[in-house]
């Protein structure tokens, strides 16, 4: 992959579009990071954060479908440095000031600014790789993972100095501002969006398949692992700190730090698929071996309830978790091919109603249940997601296992 990176003639492209994700990473867990300062600066409580989170998830929710069309009829560049900048009006806006009604309405522009960036990269960086596309997309993962692992260290350094917890805010900030101007004046592939017309000329090439692919089918069950993937992914970034605090009974500091031991797994975990994918393993399998794992994980973390076995449990779940979600659109866009732009937008519209509900739902039962009852939820979640992918599954080789044997019967006939 470094070398088809190397080699390709969008490098400095991708390169931006990378680092907008390493900010993102910061993004995705800065209010969670910072829940014990929010609640002071904005007057409310825990529960009043997860629904900051929640708004963030219906601005997401509101325009990722439409985002994801325009993209493919349109520009991917000015949906991605649209995002750059709206994401730096959040950044900016929410430590400088002290009104919790305008900091709602930041998040949801952070929810529009997140539906701009999936839009637009994710159908982009499978133009870019068009035969690395799984790999591009799980290194998006691994990207995130990165921002996810230097946050809470820059939290604790300005936690151990005293210094404004907006500093967390305004580094990642100034990043997409920056990389915003370069992503203008970089270049885009030219997109593969294909009208309905050549659409319906295409489906005759599956002919040969035992099955067509079927929207109202897989389709709809990788929507819905759009929502599965992400939802635990959310609940142990969100509720970890507070999980750290309440039952293993950390300080503020080693609290937030179990965050990092999570993302580490995640980094560990996009650089073995970066090896194995597609030589050793496809994305359709990995997107049900992984939630089998995180099941196991996330049921130990509940019954050992120490410090040094939930580091390595946290691991194995960073581990497991991470590039569900990018994988599960990559087999999405294996059965649609043709409209990469359009299935993002319901693949992450998914997404959104997770990070919508997810934190709204948590919110609620850690305040009027506790915070094990989140966590026994994420179990559920979880148990879902590997019902949906192990169809998901039988339904890929229903449709692509047999047109391969049929493939490989025509060649035996041409040679013999």
């Amino acid at each position: 992959m470094i070398s088809a990176l190397e080699n390709n003639k969008y490098f400095k492209t991708s390169i931006g579009l990378y680092i907008n994700y390493i900010m993102f990473g910061m993004v995705n867990i800065m209010l969670a990071s910072n829940m014990s300062f929010l609640t002071e600066h904005f007057d409310t409580d825990k529960a009043g954060i997860s629904f900051l989170v929640s708004a963030m998830g219906f601005g997401r929710l509101c325009t990722l479908y439409i985002s994801g069309m325009l993209s493919d009829k349109y520009n991917r560049k000015i949906f991605i440095v649209l995002a750059g900048i709206l994401m730096a009006v959040f950044l900016i806006g929410i430590p400088l000031t002290s009104s919790y009604t305008l900091a709602v309405i930041l998040a949801v522009l952070a929810g529009v600014a997140n539906s701009f960036l999936d839009s637009g990269t994710y159908p982009a960086l499978m133009e870019i790789f068009p035969e690395k596309a799984g790999v591009a997309n799980v290194l998006v993962r691994g990207v995130i993972s990165i921002g996810a692992i230097l946050l809470p260290y820059i939290i604790i350094f300005i936690i151990n100095h005293d210094i404004f917890f907006g500093v967390s805010f305004f580094i990642p900030a100034l990043v997409f501002l920056i990389n915003a101007i370069m992503i203008m004046n970089s270049k885009f592939p030219k997109n593969t969006y294909q009208p309905k017309k050549e659409r319906k000329l295409k489906k005759v090439e599956y002919s040969i398949a035992i099955s067509q692919p079927k929207f109202l089918k897989e389709g709809l069950a990788l929507i819905a692992i759009g929502f599965t993937g992400p939802a635990l992914l959310y609940i142990v970034q969100l509720w970890l700190p507070t999980f750290g605090e309440q039952i293993l009974h950390l300080s503020k500091t080693d609290a937030i730090e179990l965050v990092s031991y999570y993302s580490f797994g995640s980094l560990l975990s996009v650089a073995v698929l970066v090896i194995t994918l597609h030589r050793f393993i496809k994305p359709v399998s990995v997107i049900l071996i992984y939630p089998i794992i995180s099941l196991a994980a996330i049921t130990s973390l509940l019954i050992f309830k120490s410090h040094l076995l939930s580091i390595i449990c946290l691991f194995i779940i960073g581990f497991s978790i991470s590039g569900v979600l990018q994988l599960a659109l990559t087999v999405m866009s294996e059965f649609f091919n043709d409209r990469k732009g359009e299935i993002t937008g319901f693949v992450y519209t998914a997404t959104s109603i997770a990070y919508t509900l997810i934190p709204f739902l948590t919110g609620l039962l850690q305040k009027n249940v506790s915070i094990s009852s989140v966590f026994i939820f994420a179990l559920v979640i979880n148990g879902i997601g590997i019902g949906l992918a192990l169809y998901v599954l039988i339904r890929y080789n229903q449709v692509f296992g047999y047109k391969k044997k049929m493939i490989l019967k025509n060649l035996r006939k041409q040679t013999s």
